[in-house]
């Protein structure tokens, strides 16, 4: 019965990260730096909250976009942080976590052969679900500046076909960020085409040197603009899988099409705890960023005294060294880095062929873990006499 499979979901596969973490599990006593998800606990206010959901009975199904006062919340948190206004009413749905808010959307606006624009390396969530839609991905390669993808670059990959970009900043796997000037230079380019943005700004409250800005927020920019955002990275809640999307109502009402077929609604009772989250804990990220940019500063030092090339990240938490001098691939490098020493990173073509040469550090782990894993490193550099100077 194989071949009476979809064909798209046939031809689609895990992500990179994941099969090299079934890989990880094969060894023990080994530094994990892989994943991305905070290792701080979800605050004490937020499991409260969610405790009292359930012992109040908030166990049924909530609205199809999610309970009111969340949406409301929702709205209060993103005037309050970026200056966006959207109505709780028809502009928001609360999602089952930003994954599925990126699903709804693209499958949304998607037709068969529209393409969809990605600067790249990027996080590897979008293509399948690109393909699913029988769409077309387009990785634009933006390593030559920075890891920024810019105006340029998008005008050289446009076509008729066109029909959606995605920017997702602080970027997965790099931490770099787009400037309001970026920005600006973009929304200029697209403004009057009928291209849609899909903004990915799950990491919007993790920025390390300046505030993040949403293109969203530029003139003429809100209507054709998805946010999508949710609480698994800025209030620790990753298990809890709320997301939300923000977006004009003829978007909105469209996608909440998709999301009542598709799950019905979010978790009533992680909804509960969103609430408090956006609220008593509005800037419950606040400490964990001050956290992650002494982790990022002690990392990224490390890693160039150890002789790698590495961009200092502006957001996120990750690190995304080169190895090329070492006439490896990405994955053969993480591999015998693994087997060797004991510290599991990324390979770089995880995160499509021009990650290739790169590798990923995770450091949403404690300082002690991110020492031991790069005291690792170190030793790796100087048995294998690698030579990256």
């Amino acid at each position: 019965m194989l071949e009476f499979i979809n064909k798209r979901v046939k031809q689609i596969e895990m992500t990179g990260i994941r099969k090299f973490a079934y890989k990880v599990v094969e060894h023990s006593d080994v530094i994990d730096l892989t994943v991305g998800q905070p290792d701080f606990l979800t605050p004490e206010h937020i499991k409260n909250s969610g405790k009292l959901a359930i012992e109040n009975n908030y166990t049924s199904y909530s609205h199809n976009s999610g309970f009111p006062e969340l949406r409301e919340a929702a709205s209060e948190f993103m005037y309050k942080k970026y200056d966006l206004t959207y109505n709780p009413e028809d502009e928001i749905i609360v999602t089952n976590g930003a994954s599925e808010g990126i699903d709804i959307a693209l499958r949304t606006i998607l037709d068969e052969g529209s393409e969809v624009i990605l600067p790249a390396p990027i996080y590897p969530g979008y293509e399948p679900l690109i393909r699913l839609c029988g769409a077309v991905p387009v990785f634009v390669d933006t390593s030559s500046n920075h890891f920024k993808i810019n105006a340029e670059m998008i005008r050289d990959n446009l076509t008729e076909k066109t029909r959606c970009i995605i920017l997702s900043y602080p970027s997965n796997p790099n931490g770099t960020i787009l400037t309001k000037d970026s920005l600006v230079e973009i929304a200029d380019l697209i403004k009057d085409k009928p291209i849609f943005i899909l903004s990915d700004e799950i990491y919007s409250e993790l920025t390390f040197d300046s505030d993040h800005v949403s293109i969203a927020s530029l003139p003429g920019m809100k209507e054709k603009t998805i946010i999508i955002n949710g609480l698994a990275k800025s209030h620790s809640m990753t298990g809890w899988r709320i997301g939300f999307t923000f977006a004009p109502p003829f978007l909105s009402n469209e996608m909440l099409k998709v999301h009542a077929f598709n799950s019905v609604c979010a978790s009533s009772i992680s909804q509960k705890a969103a609430i408090t989250a956006l609220s008593i804990g509005i800037n419950d990220a606040i400490a964990m960023k001050d956290e992650y940019r002494q982790r990022r500063d002690y990392a990224y030092n490390r890693l160039v005294l150890m002789g790698f090339d590495v961009i200092k990240p502006e957001g996120a938490f990750y690190l995304f060294p080169s190895i090329k001098k070492t006439g490896m691939t990405s994955y053969e490098y993480a591999i015998k880095l693994l087997e060797t020493n004991g510290v599991a990173v990324v390979p770089g073509d995880s995160f499509s062929i021009f990650g290739e040469g790169y590798i990923r550090i995770s450091y949403a782990y404690s300082m002690s873990v991110l020492e031991e894993g790069l005291n690792r490193m170190d030793e790796f550099i100087k048995i294998q006499s690698l030579n990256f100077t």
